[in-house]
């Protein structure tokens, strides 16, 4: 009997899925799965998110204050709620990533992580599942 290749992968090494497709990831069952803002963009075109989009537009449309703002707030708000949503299907860690544009910013970075955590923590994924991603430059590495 031929094995697959995922199967022979799985062999020698652990599968980490690099994506936020949550049928993709459902079926093929990696260890750990990684989200960054260009591939959450892509997953929240799927279905199964929809509920998630249309709960965090609903609660950004509720909140005053800089409009700016509240978009940025609803963009983290997403991101933690796929990667909630993918930490229910991996044994593992679901990776986030702190934005580039804060790369430069040490302090920022670290706000923003621990702001990632504890917005992970109150969706109910235990802190030993999250890895936050920062940028590898100097102040990512101070961070």
């Amino acid at each position: 009997m031929t094995r697959s290749k995922l199967a022979q992968l799985r062999e020698l090494s652990v599968v980490v899925a690099d994506t936020g497709d949550y049928d993709a990831i459902k079926r093929l069952r990696p260890v750990d799965c990684t989200t960054n803002p260009t591939l959450v963009r892509k997953a929240l075109d799927l279905p199964v998110y929809a509920g998630l989009i249309e709960r965090e537009l609903q609660w950004g449309r509720a909140q005053a204050g800089d409009r700016n703002e509240v978009a940025k707030a609803v963009v983290d708000r997403l991101t933690i709620g796929v990667g909630a949503m993918l930490a229910e299907l991996v044994p593992g860690r679901v990776s986030t990533e702190v934005d580039a544009d804060q790369a430069h910013d040490t302090e920022a970075t670290i706000a923003k992580a621990r702001q990632f955590i504890a917005m992970y923590a109150a969706a109910g994924v235990p802190r030993d599942k999250v890895l936050i991603k920062i940028a590898a430059t100097w102040a990512g590495v101070e961070a």
